[in-house]
């Protein structure tokens, strides 16, 4: 079992920046690979990035490419999602996901943390 726990949202300007963390209980945090998604308010969940265990591969979504950017500590159990030059757009409810297989189907999920983006 894999419980995790996401921090870091807020509200902020348009143009500005934020951190997500997602920080995971366990030791076996390291044999996971991790996502985060994100689900705007009347729109179905969607992918934004993705990291493979080691740290060495990372995908994003063509939406957020080239402004944010997924990394992980897995001394620190830690995932975490910088986000630049936020857009209105990317105004959400943001969730961290750990799969040991794909995160087509994560199986873990944690609560979410708001993310306001102002124009």
């Amino acid at each position: 079992q894999v419980q995790l726990v996401e921090s870091g949202g807020g509200l902020v300007q348009a143009g500005g920046s934020l951190r997500l963390s997602c920080t995971a209980s366990g030791r076996t945090f390291s044999s996971y690979a991790m996502g985060w998604f994100r689900q705007a308010p009347g729109k179905e969940r969607e992918f934004v990035a993705r990291i493979s265990t080691s740290g060495g591969t990372t995908y994003y979504a063509n939406s957020v490419k080239g402004r944010f950017t997924i990394s992980r500590d897995n001394a620190k159990n830690t995932v975490y999602l910088q986000m630049n030059s936020l857009k209105p757009e990317d105004t959400a409810v943001y969730y961290c996901a750990a799969d040991k297989i794909s995160l087509s189907t994560p199986t873990y999920w944690g609560q979410g943390t708001q993310v306001t983006v102002s124009s």
